[in-house]
């Protein structure tokens, strides 16, 4: 590959990559010897494989070997290619074994989470008893709950602690993911899925029901039926 040292670095920069990731590699799966863009990618094809037996995830930390994604070297984990000597990823933690072009979204590695995060690190803080990153706004100011990432959403029971998907801690320190929490919240549903405590200030309502159930005259109470599931 001809030109500058900046120019080989740049080269192809945004125009590889799968939908997860813009990167310029492809990682071989060390648990099953095949070629992904991701691991997200070899997650999503060997969990929907027919044998419940055959299904399994790629460990991020597992990945030895890599292929440039310009020159089809297979090599090593390592920021450059050994041979057309390109970038693979703008941004690369060695830990991880992770690559991404779009620094735009602020990757950081989070040594006590021992992966790699997005948002920028002076945006999180990580809390030991929770076990993961959460945003500064939290700092002292929410119910701590041990190891509460590393379960799965009690909506869709995906494992929280590396889902791509944004987070929520609710007010009982349990964790949800947004999405599913809009869910519940769209079909009337205002309690912890886990631990069935409000999960918003419900305060104005007990009180309007307090009124109808003390009221001195007979009256109807209007009170919105709950749907099935979400």
């Amino acid at each position: 590959m001809e030109g500058s040292a900046d120019e080989r670095l740049d080269f192809g920069k945004m125009g590889h990559g799968c939908k997860h990731y813009r990167r310029r590699c492809k990682v071989r799966a060390p648990c099953c010897n095949e070629i992904f863009p991701c691991r997200h990618c070899h997650n999503e094809v060997t969990n929907m494989l027919s044998n419940p037996r055959e299904r399994h995830e790629l460990v991020r930390h597992d990945v030895k070997q890599v292929i440039c994604s310009v020159c089809d070297t297979e090599q090593e984990v390592a920021r450059l290619c050994s041979n057309c000597g390109v970038n693979m990823g703008e941004y690369f933690c060695e830990v991880c074994k992770f690559y991404d072009d779009d620094t735009e979204k602020g990757q950081f590695h989070c040594d006590d989470c021992g992966i790699c995060r997005v948002g920028g690190r002076d945006n999180y803080f990580h809390c030991q008893k929770c076990g993961s990153c959460y945003s500064v706004g939290l700092r002292d100011n929410h119910l701590c709950v041990e190891n509460s990432m590393r379960h799965h959403c009690p909506i869709c029971y995906e494992y929280l602690f590396d889902s791509l998907k944004d987070t929520t801690v609710l007010k009982c320190g349990h964790t949800i993911h947004w999405d599913c929490f809009e869910e519940m919240r769209r079909h009337n549903q205002y309690c912890c899925p886990i631990c069935s405590k409000s999960v918003i200030d419900m305060s104005k309502a007990w009180q309007r029901i307090d009124e109808e159930l003390f009221h001195p005259f007979p009256i109807i109470l209007h009170i919105p039926r709950h749907p099935k599931g979400v």
